[in-house]
């Protein structure tokens, strides 16, 4: 069987990916191998998740594929965008950012927002293929849904009329910014 490394720590990244690709591949946990992660030192989701797939790609002799993803809200400057993980660091749980974040918004009117996900993927050979998917949407008045991770209970894509937090685990996985983003990447790779 083929191994394809997951180069991320993220539990609900790790499951998002790992279901999207196909059951040929024995998908492997950088944690299962106690690697660490990289320090994220890019200026965009696409040189970040570049330097994870490198970074990840050292320590086995198959393929890699990383993902940098985040929020970026208009009317706070596209923040929190590449530190949105950071952010969560920060104030302790992504609750809790999820909380300062819609203390932000409180009074803006323009509440768009948009996920974004860069993914990279790296052969043995060296070559790195790097898609980015982005999915449109609004941020809720206030936190809703268990479900997901991260930022999902404050996310509304476009055209719902829930977060990503309250709706069904398969139904966000077909539409979210990683999906549209490893749509692109499997136009020009077989994963």
């Amino acid at each position: 069987m083929k191994k394809i490394l997951i180069g991320t720590h993220n539990a609900g990244k790790f499951r998002e990916i790992a279901y999207l690709i196909t059951k040929k591949y024995k998908k492997i946990s950088p944690m299962s191998l106690k690697i660490k992660s990289p320090k994220e030192t890019g200026k965009s989701f696409i040189s970040n998740s570049k330097l994870k797939a490198i970074f990840f790609s050292k320590y086995v002799n198959y393929p890699v594929i990383s993902d940098d993803s985040g929020l970026c809200i208009q009317a706070l400057n596209n923040k929190p965008g590449i530190y949105s993980a950071r952010l969560a660091k920060k104030y302790g749980s992504f609750f809790k950012a999820m909380k300062f974040i819609l203390k932000k918004m409180k009074n803006k009117k323009n509440r768009r927002a948009t996920f974004v996900c860069s993914l990279s993927y790296k052969k043995n050979d060296g070559k790195i293929i790097s898609v980015e998917g982005r999915l449109k949407g609004n941020i809720s008045n206030k936190i809703k849904g268990k479900k997901g991770f991260g930022y999902d209970p404050i996310f509304i894509p476009l055209k719902k009329k829930i977060t990503f937090g309250q709706m069904h685990k398969l139904k966000k996985i077909k539409m979210d910014h990683r999906f549209i983003a490893f749509q692109k990447l499997k136009k020009k790779i077989k994963i």
